[in-house]
């Protein structure tokens, strides 16, 4: 089955809130970086992408009905061109705290993937290294100016190019009334999913 939901935001959005959301709406599995975790097998796929090979995005994403976060949404474009029939999220928040949050999360948990024993999360790490701190970053993730100006082109970009009625620029803080009008769906009775938090993701439990 193709993709039918194309999550375009950075990590540090709200995509895991997010992906339990769009799960939630029915959109089941919705594909995050986590499925690297809980499914290594899939990691070859995503290090033939950071080399920059020929895709086979069915093969990728076969029993996904959804994507968010990286490394999916580092390849937007290819996805959105490919699944045509599919509607395309793009999470957002404000660029400070974007940046402050991606400073206490996830940028330490790439630098430090070196220290890892050899073997999947150490292969995992440095496929996720090289895809946002180097490819998508520059290697100049820790430049506050930098990483925030490319924030916010990565925004302005998917805008420009993703036409208005196939799009939604979307907080999480809207809550489901945006999201579940966007997918026609009825409204959940249950609070919006909010997971993976700074305090959350930095907690040893």
């Amino acid at each position: 089955m193709p993709l039918e939901v194309i999550g375009a935001g950075f990590g540090r959005t709200g995509t895991n809130s997010l992906k339990l959301a769009l799960e939630q709406l029915g959109y089941a599995p919705c594909h995050h970086m986590f499925e690297l975790r809980d499914h290594p097998e899939q990691l070859p796929f995503w290090q033939a992408a950071v080399r920059g090979e020929s895709m086979n995005w069915d093969e990728v994403f076969a029993g996904y009905k959804a994507s968010v976060d990286w490394p999916s949404a580092h390849f937007w474009r290819e996805l959105a061109g490919h699944f045509s029939g599919a509607k395309v999220i793009l999470s957002v928040r404000s660029p400070e705290s974007w940046f402050k949050s991606v400073h206490a999360t996830i940028y330490p948990a790439m630098l430090s993937y070196t220290e890892r024993e050899p073997g999947p999360n150490r292969d995992r790490g440095e496929m996720a290294f090289k895809l946002v701190v180097e490819q998508t970053f520059g290697g100049r993730l820790d430049d506050r100016a930098h990483a925030m100006d490319v924030f916010e082109r990565h925004i302005a970009e998917v805008r420009r190019t993703i036409a208005p009625e196939r799009l939604l620029t979307y907080d999480i803080s809207q809550g489901w009334e945006p999201l579940c009008n966007f997918l026609g769906a009825e409204v959940p009775a249950t609070p919006m999913p909010c997971v993976n938090t700074t305090e959350q993701f930095n907690s040893p439990n």
